[in-house]
């Protein structure tokens, strides 16, 4: 019989977090590794994840890293692959690279608007293509789409990444029906603000206007942290989730 400490172990299972050279993602990865997974990390160039690779080695976990750009045709297929010749079978994806352009929607180019489908949503579809079977087949996966409080709250600075957020999310629940008989669990974690790397142009060019910004932006007054999307992203990737599938759990401070 499982203890409650038991299911939320990883041990035996294998995880691809994608775009997890920094942030949030590299934080969910450190995660996954002190719980007992081996992690495939993904970044867009070759050594991204070097440092996020050596943290886990030193602190005793199992690690691997890929790289790939994720708007080329066929990409997110052709990252899955890659995972599971590196390291084998995958039993969690977390979904997490994204392209985000901010600006307003009638400066948004065509090049802008191609970038944050492709990235966040063409090769979304291609990685649960090609990594959902095989989960079905063995009956157990695990899929963690890192989704955003634009998906439900979107602001117009980011509308095209906040349409591809709420798309992202409508896919997993669709997929989440399909493949619920099947022992494959698809959910949605969709952070607030975050204090990392994709905001620090913005927080450190003017730091007064950040203080004021987060402020009022949500019910704590502050941005967060990435580890504290840990908590959520290792509840949804272990058997502890296992009566929750096609949902969307927001950390956002309260909005």
């Amino acid at each position: 019989m499982s203890t409650y400490k038991d299911i939320f172990s990883l041990k035996g299972r294998t995880a691809l977090v994608t775009g997890s050279s920094r942030g949030i993602g590299a934080a969910i990865a450190q995660a996954y590794a002190a719980y007992g997974a081996r992690v495939v990390l993904h970044g867009q160039k070759p050594g991204a994840t070097a440092g996020v690779e050596q943290a886990i080695s030193a602190a005793g976990g199992d690690a691997v890293s890929i790289q790939g750009e994720l708007s080329p045709p066929g990409a997110g297929g052709d990252l899955i692959s890659a995972a599971e010749t590196a390291a084998g079978p995958l039993d969690i994806l977390v979904i997490n690279a994204s392209a985000q352009i901010n600006g307003s929607f009638d400066d948004v180019t065509p090049e802008d608007f191609a970038t944050q489908i492709n990235v966040n949503l063409r090769s979304t579809v291609e990685m649960l293509q090609t990594a959902l079977p095989g989960m079905a087949e063995r009956g157990w996966g695990r899929v963690v789409n890192i989704g955003s409080i634009n998906q439900l709250r979107p602001k117009s600075i980011v509308s095209i990444y906040a349409a591809t957020k709420a798309a992202q999310h409508n896919l997993i629940q669709s997929l989440a029906r399909d493949y619920a008989p099947r022992g494959v669990l698809l959910n949605t974690l969709a952070p607030g603000l975050i204090d990392t790397d994709r905001n620090a142009a913005r927080r450190d060019g003017d730091p007064e206007g950040w203080e004021n910004y987060v402020r009022t932006l949500n019910w704590m007054g502050r941005a967060g942290a990435p580890d504290e999307m840990v908590g959520a992203a290792l509840f949804l990737a272990s058997d502890a989730c296992s009566f929750m599938t096609g949902e969307a759990v927001v950390m956002s401070g309260g909005y």
